[in-house]
């Protein structure tokens, strides 16, 4: 976590590279009072937070994540604040378990209302450190592409036969920048499942299922610990994040985007190739001072 004095307009410098959307208490739950709402990665960080949030808007949320013990504690938790949860335990990385989550979600609750595709594996490492561990681009494909692919495609169904169902694609604002080094696995695998998403709703949206993807900044958790780099950048708790995943929720956008994101996206295809050789220089000089590979 980032420790010690910020500088003088560090809360700017934060809302420009990651965006502070905020969704009012009283809209929230007028939009999700009563809903069912499928979170996943809901154990910890980003996903926890905005489970918390949904059931203190009167939402009914169903937890889900691989971590049965915690997800349990945080569906207590919601519980006992007054709040729905009912866990889910599942690893989205096998397709069968996919198929039971979904089979029981409908046995119990008839409907989900809107789904949070939340979880995701983060993995920076170079090409030279990957020869001999392609399993972990699968790993990585199995989490943030093939999972919630395979959950869209079992929920769908139901939600484009009731005529009502809403998909929040909680992405990151890394696939609308130029790429960096060591993160070819990460942002390959979350670019899959984004694009796959924005051609599905050109095909949905007709049925009354709509899609939103927040293209999420740095966000200080779990995940972003092991990185000593992001530890050291503007970045947002997880209580901020689930602000932005609640207005998506809530509104329904396109997208939320953080603000430089977009004259970035452009900027780096317009300058595709200097902007390519910028960040190979970076990683020769970051990578000299690691040593050989």
């Amino acid at each position: 976590m980032v420790t010690g004095k910020r500088p003088i307009g560090w809360s700017v410098l934060v809302a420009l590279t990651n965006g502070r959307t905020r969704i009012p208490d009283d809209r929230l739950a007028a939009a999700v009072g009563g809903k069912v709402v499928l979170v996943t990665g809901s154990s910890y960080g980003i996903g926890e937070a905005t489970a918390k949030r949904l059931a203190r808007a009167g939402a009914t949320v169903l937890l889900v994540a691989r971590t049965a013990d915690q997800l349990e504690a945080v569906a207590e938790e919601i519980r006992t604040a007054g709040g729905k949860a009912q866990a889910y335990p599942t690893n989205l990385a096998e397709p069968a378990a996919i198929e039971r989550l979904v089979a029981n979600v409908l046995a119990d609750h008839g409907h989900v209302d809107v789904l949070v595709s939340n979880a995701g594996k983060s993995i920076r490492r170079s090409v030279a450190d990957s020869y001999q561990r392609f399993h972990d681009i699968e790993r990585t494909n199995s989490v943030n592409y093939l999972g919630p692919t395979k959950l869209v495609l079992e929920l769908l169904p139901s939600m484009r036969k009731r005529g009502s169902g809403h998909l929040v694609n909680v992405s990151t604002a890394g696939v609308r920048t130029p790429p960096l080094a060591r993160w070819s696995a990460y942002l390959a695998s979350k670019s899959a499942f984004d694009v796959w998403l924005r051609c599905v709703a050109q095909e949905i949206r007709d049925d009354g299922v709509t899609t939103s993807t927040v293209y999420m900044g740095l966000v200080h958790t779990r995940m972003s610990d092991p990185t000593p780099l992001l530890n050291q950048l503007p970045g947002l708790s997880p209580e901020q994040a689930a602000d932005q995943v609640c207005a998506a929720v809530a509104n329904k956008p396109h997208n939320i985007t953080p603000p430089l994101v977009r004259p970035a996206d452009a900027l780096g295809n317009l300058l595709r190739v200097p902007t390519d050789r910028l960040f190979e220089q970076y990683f020769l000089r970051t990578n000299r001072k690691k040593g050989p590979e």
